[in-house]
């Protein structure tokens, strides 16, 4: 009783279809990155104006954001290491995720119904409001 095996042109097809859907997660991660960074040096204006902050304190604001992030890149790796890597990839996806919610909710609601109509509440005017 000989077991048939898939021909190796085929595991072949299979390992690079894999191959590339890791690439383009990767891709996406490092996007994701770049933009979560951008989205930071953006709203410095904003950080600098409602916490009082002086001009040429602001690059602390980014200074501190980086290293938090590579703090927590760093223990997200260990942790991947000692839990698994799909694991770890999952859980913080779920915190992403749920962060990502939790951002656009505490959005006011004048806003969050010009965005997301079905978010908003039945009382909210669907546009911006005006004090005249």
């Amino acid at each position: 009783m000989s077991q048939v095996s898939a021909s190796p042109a085929v595991g072949l097809g299979v390992r690079q279809v894999r191959r590339w859907r890791a690439f383009a997660l990767l891709a996406v991660a490092c996007f994701m990155t770049a933009v979560d960074m951008l989205i930071v040096n953006v709203a410095l204006p904003t950080i600098g104006l409602r916490l009082h902050f002086q001009q040429q304190n602001l690059q602390w604001v980014v200074t501190a954001y980086a290293l938090t992030f590579g703090g927590f890149l760093l223990l997200g790796g260990r942790a991947a290491d000692l839990l698994g890597r799909r694991r770890m990839f999952m859980a913080g996806l779920a915190l992403f995720t749920a962060a990502s919610g939790c951002g656009a909710l505490s959005a006011p609601a004048a806003r969050r119904s010009a965005c997301w109509p079905a978010v908003s509440s039945p009382a909210t005017p669907a546009g911006p409001t005006s004090s005249t």
